[in-house]
């Protein structure tokens, strides 16, 4: 299965960046292992941004595990001859009920429609996927979805474009760095060791290809007793010489570790919306402010 051309040979030249640039700034949200709230930290920054005023796109890379549809809540209806998954004028997918195999079919010349969504660009290799459907190719064929996903989009004019890396350094995140050259990173971890050990080799990759490290967020921090109020340290606290804020990345914002990211989780809807005046949504606006102070004096 391919969106459209021939896979690329191993060895390669780097892929070209994408022309024009789908936004004036193109912001990278990654993490050194899953789990740690990365998807959730993408979200809720676009839509942080959007509260401010900017024109936001969001695309899902995580080609393999995308998580962004299932966040959103986004819908699918059932097609005579499988389960239709999604439609643009682009390009439309459906799994053969009897085969299991995808199809799709390719228009010539015609860029592929993001969804909008709670005023924000979405993109995502999974909605052209069954939920609960593995995408079983090769990094080399990958490039060419991340290609279209992001170069073959009508993303309109974007003040911001957040990109959701799947986590670690592999092949994909490497070709979404030369495809979209961002403006800047930004570090999900957990207070647990691994999550900050991991977060080091992403740190290293960015800085080996000159993305400046904006920062990063702690997700998963204190909870704060609802019987008697008060703080309680899930993890143990990291060591510093494990720690990544030593190696000159700055805490951007602690995000605690509360039951209602859970439940707006289980509802399907983005914590900023489902929660607008807690801890956790206050911590995204700061964020997007932070950012947008940053890159927009540069």
């Amino acid at each position: 299965m391919e969106f459209g051309g021939s896979s690329q040979p191993t060895g390669a030249s780097e892929p070209e960046p994408v022309t024009p640039r789908p936004a004036e700034h193109v912001v990278v949200v990654a993490s050194g292992k899953g789990g740690v709230g990365k998807s959730t930290v993408s979200l809720n920054l676009a839509l942080a941004l959007a509260e401010q005023g900017r024109k936001v796109g969001l695309l899902d890379a995580d080609v393999y595990a995308p998580d962004i549809p299932v966040m959103v809540n986004l819908t699918r209806r059932q097609h005579k001859k499988g389960w239709l998954i999604y439609r643009n004028p682009g390009l439309s997918m459906q799994r053969d009920p009897d085969s299991q195999e995808l199809t799709h079919e390719r228009a010539s010349n015609v860029e592929l429609e993001p969804v909008e969504r709670f005023g924000i660009k979405m993109m995502s290799p999974g909605f052209f996927l069954g939920e609960d459907q593995a995408l079983s190719l090769p990094a080399t064929s990958a490039y060419f979805i991340l290609n279209q996903l992001a170069g073959q989009v009508a993303w309109g004019e974007l003040d911001y474009l957040i990109v959701d890396l799947p986590p670690g350094t592999a092949d994909v995140q490497q070709h979404v760095i030369s495809l979209l050259e961002p403006s800047g990173a930004l570090i999900v971890v957990s207070p647990q060791d691994l999550a900050h050990l991991d977060a080091k080799k992403v740190i290293a990759m960015f800085r080996e290809a000159n993305v400046p490290v904006l920062g990063g967020i702690e997700n998963m921090g204190i909870l704060s007793c609802p019987h008697c109020h008060g703080d309680v340290e899930i993890f143990p606290p990291v060591r510093e010489s494990r720690a990544i804020w030593p190696t000159g990345v700055h805490k951007l914002t602690e995000l605690p570790f509360d039951p209602k990211v859970a439940q707006a989780a289980e509802q399907n809807r983005p914590l900023l919306l489902a929660d607008p005046h807690g801890a956790h949504a206050e911590a995204f606006r700061h964020l997007a402010a932070t950012v947008t102070a940053t890159l927009d004096s540069e």
